[in-house]
Parts: structure tokens; C-alpha cells; sequence
């Protein structure tokens, strides 16, 4: 039961993360600085085992992320250990308030994050039948204005193994950025920066990397066609995978059943609620605790179980998401992310921070990926303004403009 609470912080959340096949077997050269000659680890002594209270702590903000971001009237697939990872590395130049709204939206203080992140690369584990892989990566601009903290670089490099680019931060750079995501996802995420804005300084990005082969794959005479009842009540014909499984879940409102994949150092869990209580309802109950008290208690019994084959992909900028959650310093002039670097130009602070999810389930096993990027900025591009939407009942004019006459004055009440 003790892999399957490490791995909860993964999939407990309904969050199997990052991917896929090797697709082109070909490496795409990036042409920023690499900064890494002078930053390599200097971290030493035993990399310890992966904390337990830690790894619920970061359960629960797998599920509380899960929470703000879930889309009542679409998919959702999130991996909050990305995020996690991309804003941990973060947290490494927060200072202040800015730091500890991180660190209590986070669950764990940066020391912790670090050790936590350093014990779990180094336990993950990867086979013939297995792999997952994390990848971090920091890139900032070669604009004089804008001048690094090499401490903060060493740290990530000690416990994230996060790479250093700078760069001009022009077209070359998205180029550059995308294809990194894309090399480090096996293909699977692409094209994740659709622009790099003036104010830009500096991304924090995290790659995931997941593929493994059910233990007991699906034979065909497992796999029949079906209905899945949505959301609105309509049906949809699929694809249905068929098997007996015998690790049982119930906690009171859904019952469920882990799936395990082969090797069994990972696992897919599935949880149905309970008639009456919509899916909506049963994610609010859900905490990182509860996740892994379920699956320390999962019951050896048979259970006849159908999964749906399917394919999801998802994309959200969190920044309004994580302000809900609590961390709204870092997205505001208020931010204070001096252990970063500095600008001459104006304070620094997030200005999005953008998460792009895949996932294929098939009767082969599960492919998924996931990445990350924490986009810094500086004020050194952004003009003030106020805001006035015509949302609501308003008085209008055309006018003559050299003597300003009116030639019409009108209201708008109602529209549609």
C-alpha cells in the first residue's frame, strides 16, 4: 500500500500524468544559452526516501488545484504535480509575503518542497514496461535590463535538475521553448507559448513524461461497445474495457477500484459516486488525507470492472485559479521575487502561469502528458488603465467634433 500512496499524488485526483512514444526517435536542438556549465548540482549526502506526510501534503494540493480548476460542463485533466514542481521552483526566488501565500497555497514550505521533489525524482521508477519522467527547465531574457540571481539557479539545479537558458526572447526563443516542452513530453504537448509579451523575463517550465502497459492487458473479446451517460443526460455509444480487478474502494459517497499497470509501481484508480451525488459534489469532499487513507484501505475483493477507452486533452492558464486559492501577491505589483533576480525596469512578478494536459487510455495501457509554464514579467512594458465595459445599461452620442455638437444622444437598456 505503500506505492500506492506516492502514486496517489499522482492519479488518486483523477490525474495519470505525462506520456507517450518516442514519435520521431530525433532531437530538436535548442539555440538559447545554456547556462548549465557552473551551475551543476552540489547537493550531497543520501537522497532520502520519499516523506509520507509530505507526499499527502502534496496530495491534497493535487486535489485542491483539481477543485478550482474543474470545469462543470467539460473534461478536466489536470497534473498537479507539474504545477507543483513549476511553481515550487518558483518559490525558490519568493521572498516575504509573496513566499509564504506560496508556500500555504502549496502546503509546504520551500524547504520542504525541495527535499520533497528531490526524493521523488530520484525514486521514480522506470522499466521495460515503465517510464515517467520529469523534466525542469528555466529560461531567462538576455536583455540588459534584466540581471539573474545565480544562487537561485543553483538551487533548482540541486534539487530539480532544471536547466539554464538564457535568451533573447524573441521568435527564436518561443521556438526554442516549445520545442524543449515537446522533446521532454515525447510529443505529446506542443506549442504550449503562443507568444512571448515585451514584459517577459523569465519562464519556469515543467515536463512530464508517462507511459506503461496495463499488468493484464485487455484481450479483444474484453472489449464491447457500450453507452456512457452524460452529463445532460444524453448517451453516447463507446468502446468499453471489461476485467476483473481485486482492490476494492468505498468511502461512503463513490465506489472504485485500482487498476494496476505492469511491475505494479503504478496504477490507475477510478472512482464512480454514488447515484445522487454528482460528480461535482464528491471532488469538493476530497482531501489529499482521505485520497490516502482510501487507498491504504482498499479492500481484496472481486470486482467486475468496465473502463471507457478514450483520449482527452485539456489546456488552462491558472493565474486566476491560483489568486482564488490564496496566492495573489505573486501575480501583483505587491509580488516580491527578489531572491529571482532583478530588473532596472520595474518590480517583478507572474504574470500566467499555463498548464497543458494529454491523456490516451487504451487495452495497451495509458499514455499521458502534462507541462507547465510560469511566466515571469517585469513592469518595464506595462502602461496603466482602467476599464469600462458596456455590460450594462448605458447613454450614448454621436457627435460633431468641431464644435462637439450632438448629433444623436441615445440609451441602451436591454440588448438581444
Amino acid at each position: 500500500m505503500k506505492k500506492i500512496k506516492i502514486i496517489s499524488i499522482i492519479i488518486s485526483s483523477l490525474l495519470t500524468i505525462a506520456i507517450l512514444i518516442n514519435m520521431t526517435g530525433c532531437v530538436l536542438k535548442v539555440q538559447a544559452a545554456d547556462l548549465m556549465e557552473g551551475i551543476v548540482s552540489t547537493y550531497s549526502g543520501t537522497i532520502p526516501e520519499v516523506n509520507k506526510t509530505s507526499a499527502e501534503k502534496a496530495t491534497d494540493f493535487a486535489l485542491r488545484l483539481f477543485k478550482s480548476s474543474n470545469q462543470s460542463d467539460k473534461n478536466t485533466l489536470v497534473s498537479p504535480l507539474s504545477v507543483l514542481a513549476a511553481l515550487s521552483m518558483t518559490a525558490n526566488g519568493a521572498k516575504g509575503t509573496t513566499k509564504t501565500q506560496m508556500e500555504q497555497v502549496l502546503g509546504m514550505s520551500t524547504d520542504e518542497l525541495n527535499i520533497f521533489f528531490k526524493s521523488y525524482m530520484n525514486s521514480l521508477k522506470n522499466n521495460e514496461f515503465s517510464k515517467l519522467k520529469l523534466a525542469n527547465s528555466i529560461w531567462f531574457t538576455s536583455d540588459a535590463r534584466f540581471s539573474v540571481n545565480k544562487d537561485f539557479l543553483q538551487t533548482n539545479a540541486n534539487y530539480y535538475e532544471a536547466g539554464a537558458y538564457k535568451a533573447p526572447f524573441d521568435d527564436t526563443t518561443l521556438k526554442d521553448i516549445n520545442n524543449w516542452v515537446y522533446e521532454h513530453t515525447d510529443g505529446m504537448i506542443s506549442d504550449i507559448l503562443d507568444r512571448i509579451p515585451k514584459d517577459a523575463i523569465m519562464y519556469l517550465v515543467n515536463a512530464l513524461a508517462f507511459e506503461s502497459k496495463w499488468k493484464d492487458v485487455y484481450t479483444q473479446d474484453q472489449i464491447r461497445k457500450g453507452n456512457f451517460t452524460n452529463l445532460d443526460g444524453s448517451k453516447a455509444t463507446v468502446d468499453f474495457m471489461h476485467s476483473i480487478e481485486r482492490n476494492y474502494l468505498e468511502d461512503g459517497k463513490a465506489t472504485g477500484f485500482v487498476k494496476y499497470y505492469e511491475g505494479k509501481d503504478y496504477a490507475f484508480v477510478a472512482l464512480l459516486p454514488n447515484v445522487g451525488i454528482s460528480v461535482e459534489e464528491y471532488i469538493s469532499s476530497l482531501t489529499g488525507k482521505h485520497i490516502s487513507d482510501m487507498l491504504s484501505n482498499s479492500k481484496s475483493i472481486k470486482v467486475e470492472a468496465s473502463i471507457p477507452k478514450f483520449e482527452t486533452s485539456f489546456d488552462i492558464e491558472l493565474s486566476g485559479v491560483l489568486r482564488d486559492m490564496g496566492m495573489t501577491d505573486a501575480f501583483s505589483s505587491q509580488a516580491d521575487f527578489s531572491g529571482l533576480g532583478h530588473s532596472s525596469t520595474g518590480n517583478i512578478s507572474i504574470s500566467r502561469v499555463i498548464h497543458n494536459t494529454f491523456l490516451s487510455l487504451t487495452e495497451n495501457g495509458t499514455k499521458a502528458g502534462a507541462a507547465t509554464v510560469v511566466e515571469m514579467r517585469d513592469e518595464a512594458f506595462i502602461e496603466p488603465s482602467l476599464r469600462v465595459y458596456l455590460d450594462r445599461p448605458f447613454v450614448y452620442m454621436l457627435i460633431e467634433t468641431e464644435t462637439n455638437t450632438p448629433l444623436f444622444i441615445g440609451s441602451t437598456l436591454k440588448l438581444g
